[in-house]
């Protein structure tokens, strides 16, 4: 019954370190979400401001396509290429070049001079969001401590934020004043930049200790399936996404445009 206190001591040290521990893996997440949030208002801006680009430009509505198709397959199409290949050569700052290439795309798109600018523009703001997700995601899931549901919840509501959020400053801002406002959006990436560097630190000091212990986790954790499951499962998932931006891409590009008729 007597307790010294030598044995008192690590046992509030171990809590004080776990408490530490916590606070600082909820810090990641929330910057993770902030900066999903802050992407995906920048990636919102562009269909948003579909009208001033058609007026500006004298544009088609298969030329509005095009900016839609290559902002969206430079977006998606690198996503799967980029993840493979951290998969096997983490980069924990690759998410503060991915912004980088965001900020240069906004000033491309504010300035650009003809319609084959903007399409480079909104090519370089997909590339910044192919680079960004795949990463983000997988320090999302290593911050999460084992509650992966909430933490991949938590991320995606930064980003669901931020698709909301990027019509209405583009409302507010872009389209009374004119495109070479959107110059004032280049805070947002250049923010991200800054709080990413951070969590960048953090993920590099993480990937230093599963290397130096060793750490077989990802192993335990993986859940072994046939390849024709694994098929399977992959084609009902990229049906399901494949109608979900088949429909919401045609309401973004050209329903807008029909309820200004």
């Amino acid at each position: 019954m007597n307790t010294t206190k030598a044995q008192i001591q690590p046992t509030l040290a171990d809590a004080t370190a776990t408490a530490t521990a916590s606070t600082s893996v909820m810090a990641v997440l929330f910057a993770l979400s902030f900066s999903h949030l802050l992407n995906d208002a920048i990636q919102a801006l562009i269909p948003a401001i579909y009208p001033l680009l058609k007026k500006s430009y004298a544009l088609t509505f298969t030329q509005i396509g095009l900016i839609t198709l290559t902002f969206q397959m430079v977006g998606s199409v690198l996503q799967p290429v980029i993840g493979a290949y951290t998969d096997r050569h983490p980069k924990p700052y690759s998410l503060v070049v991915g912004m980088g290439i965001t900020l240069c795309g906004l000033i491309l798109l504010a300035l650009a001079p003809s319609y084959h600018v903007v399409i480079m523009a909104a090519g370089m703001v997909g590339m910044g969001s192919a680079i960004f997700h795949p990463e983000s995601s997988r320090m999302a899931r290593m911050a999460s401590g084992g509650r992966h549901g909430f933490a991949q919840s938590l991320f995606q509501v930064g980003g669901n934020a931020g698709s909301a959020l990027g019509p209405l400053l583009a409302a507010w801002i872009i389209v009374p004043d004119g495109q070479r406002y959107i110059l004032w959006f280049t805070v947002l990436p250049f923010f991200g930049m800054l709080i990413l560097a951070r969590v960048g630190g953090w993920y590099a000091r993480k990937l230093a200790a599963i290397h130096a212990n060793k750490s077989k986790e990802a192993s335990h954790h993986h859940i072994v399936a046939s390849r024709g499951k694994i098929i399977f499962y992959l084609a009902v998932l990229l049906t399901l996404m494949f109608s979900k931006f088949f429909y919401l891409a045609s309401m973004t590009n050209y329903y807008t445009f029909y309820m200004i008729q």
